[in-house]
């Protein structure tokens, strides 16, 4: 006898996670979509790794079914598979029956949670970092204070190779924090050069104008470069992706909240159009604000709906050619949260072929996970790193001058993993190499050489 179609959990449209709906039975119903065919674990990284069924997406839809049905405990083993996993959604693309395993993955975390589990100090530091640290932008800058102080004074080098390996990689992965002149806020305001050809609204973040506040300016300089008026909706904050990653669903919601009021309260100019996108630079974000329904339910759709990626963006529109030459070998890695979960893959390829001169190499490694996953690369530091590892062999086979990435996390990580092999790559945002190419500043997208 034929099944009725199985709804996907926390498709577009459905009832808020969290709000009304049984975060089991959507479980239920979402592991009855897997067929258990197995196409999904070449793609799974810690599959790969381990060679461990249970650390399989179907392994774990397995135990998130058996959880769902009574049979198991949210104990040990469905707490280590599920924030074993690295959440990068490649089983997705390679799943044949569509099964939602990224939202089931956040449902597990939010139930071992909310059972009294992840409780050790990974995750008790963890849960402290996306509660009270990431989301509150006047803590992030006196945490990051110290850091910078210590790259300074080149002091963290010292700390590295005094501290325990645990405390020490913290510091290997943390990019330079640039000056609190370069920190400053974005214009709320910019307007097209040339020809206008739309008007959108700009994603800040959390991270992102902390650490790249760069990026976030070469940006806009591209955006208004290709004849947007840009704006920076001032009330807007973190997107709720790390909170819901680590099982802190309310959290989560309450910050996607926020920022679907900031947009949808942001001015229109009353002689144009509203808003034709919501720009974001960072995957990650992105993937986040682009599901705000499913976190949210059919109220978020019209926020959710208008979410694009700036490279995708560009693409559609059709870049505008850049006028000054830049010259070297990158290659593009494909960011999780980008390829997997937003289906965005040519496009910054597009944009990168688009720069006169610049020769764009191909790696085989380019859509796997880089390891880096949010924090996981401080929870789980030794899968992190054999992860990279294969991404790093593959990038020194090629030996590019850049690694184009478009997610901070990712660009933290390679970055790191780029220093470690003293490789002479630099990891850098698709829209950095274009803007320097706009500029004929070949420098802007050449950092110099990190002292550390």
């Amino acid at each position: 006898m034929a099944q009725a179609p199985h709804t996907a959990v926390g498709g577009p449209g459905s009832a808020a996670c969290g709000e009304g709906d049984d975060l089991l039975e959507r479980l239920l119903h979402a592991s009855l979509d897997c067929v258990h065919c197995g196409l999904c674990l070449s793609s799974c990284p810690t599959y790969v790794e381990t060679g461990r069924e249970t650390s399989s997406p179907r392994g774990r839809v397995y135990l998130m079914r058996g959880l769902a049905e009574g049979r198991i405990e949210a104990g040990p083993l469905l707490e280590e598979e599920a924030f074993l996993c690295l959440d990068c959604r490649a089983c997705e693309t390679a799943c044949p029956s569509g099964v939602a395993y990224g939202a089931m993955v956040e449902d597990a975390r939010e139930h071992v949670v909310a059972s009294g589990g992840h409780t050790g100090l990974a995750g008790r530091l963890e849960r402290f970092a996306v509660r009270a640290i990431v989301p509150r932008p006047a803590r992030l800058r006196a945490l990051l204070a110290p850091l910078r102080l210590l790259q300074r004074t080149r002091l963290d080098r010292a700390l590295v190779a005094l501290l325990p390996a645990s405390l020490a990689r913290p510091l290997e992965l943390a990019p330079r924090v640039p000056a609190a002149a370069e920190r400053e806020a974005l214009p709320l305001d910019v307007r097209a050069e040339g020809e206008r050809r739309g008007r959108v609204a700009f994603f800040v973040g959390c991270l992102m104008p902390e650490v790249f506040p760069q990026i976030h300016r070469a940006t806009l300089r591209v955006l208004v470069r290709n004849g947007f008026d840009v704006h920076v909706p001032p009330a807007q904050g973190c997107c709720g992706a790390l909170q819901a990653h680590a099982g802190e669903r309310a959290t989560a919601n309450a910050l996607a909240r926020r920022n679907v009021g900031a947009f949808e309260a942001a001015p229109d100019d009353a002689s144009s159009a509203p808003f034709d996108a919501i720009v974001v630079n960072s995957a990650g974000c992105g993937a986040a604000l682009r599901e705000a329904d499913r976190w949210l339910g059919a109220s978020a759709a019209g926020f959710a709906g208008r979410v694009r990626d700036v490279c995708e963006l560009l693409a559609q529109v059709g870049v505008r050619a850049p006028e000054h030459p830049l010259h070297g070998r990158v290659c593009y890695d494909d960011p999780c949260h980008l390829v997997h979960a937003q289906g965005v893959a040519a496009a910054p390829r597009e944009l990168l072929d688009a720069i006169p001169g610049l020769e764009r190499v191909e790696h085989d490694d380019a859509g796997a996970c880089c390891g880096a996953a949010g924090v996981y690369n401080l929870t789980h530091p030794a899968m992190s790193r054999a992860v990279l590892a294969r991404k790093l062999d593959a990038i020194a086979r090629v030996d590019p001058d850049w690694v184009a990435t478009g997610n901070p996390g990712c660009l933290m990580q390679i970055a790191a993993g780029l220093r470690e092999r003293r490789l002479r790559a630099r990891a850098v945002h698709p829209i950095e190499l274009l803007d320097a190419a706009y500029c004929g500043a070949a420098s802007a997208a050449t950092p110099a050489r990190d002292p550390r």
